[in-house]
């Protein structure tokens, strides 16, 4: 099966710095094929014949063991990041009058978790959220679309607060890994 992951937390301002060749060679290590990363922040896409808990508990602990640190390690099948793709909630209108408003930016990210969203949680964000940004629940994902730079959202730190293990990904990082994966 071909996946992405997803890790959490690593080359972010100085810290827990992982070079994606050692990230790359763990992967191998543990069996894992065609192995690729992407970007410095702890993208990879590769194939296993594992399915997802098993595996992502394998990765978990050999990345932790190798690197000293914990990295919470998000998996998606390329199944699932196709559907997470063809279901963007936001239209193209909504869109372009975001990125209208602030060109320097990304303005549309996916927030990946490991379980489905939790409506309580989903509830008290509405409840505290004003402004223009929007954000809308998926499967196992939060989609949100910043109407400037996701460092001046207070969605966006909602959405970090509620989901705290979650992991965040920019439009564009997320149809380069889809790509990736079809390509394996």
């Amino acid at each position: 099966m071909k996946y992405v992951a997803l890790f959490r937390g690593i080359n972010v301002g100085g810290k827990n710095i992982v070079k994606m060749q050692d990230l790359k060679q763990l992967l191998l290590d543990l069996g894992l094929q065609q192995v690729n990363t992407y970007i410095q922040s702890g993208n990879v896409v590769f194939e296993a014949a594992l399915e997802e808990i098993p595996l992502r508990d394998r990765i978990h602990t050999a990345f932790s063991k190798r690197f000293g640190f914990e990295s919470d390690v998000i998996l998606r099948s390329m199944d699932e990041i196709n559907t997470l793709v063809d279901r963007l909630p936001f239209s193209a209108e909504e869109i372009a009058k975001a990125e209208a408003a602030d060109p320097q930016v990304e303005h549309l990210y996916v927030y990946f978790l490991e379980n489905p969203p939790e409506p309580p949680k989903l509830d008290a964000i509405c409840r505290k959220h004003t402004g223009p940004d929007l954000f809308q629940a998926g499967e196992r994902e939060i989609y949100l679309l910043c109407s400037e730079s996701i460092r001046k959202s207070k969605l966006a730190i909602g959405i970090s607060k509620a989901f705290d293990s979650a992991t965040a990904r920019n439009w564009k990082t997320v149809l380069k890994l889809t790509d990736m994966l079809a390509k394996l």
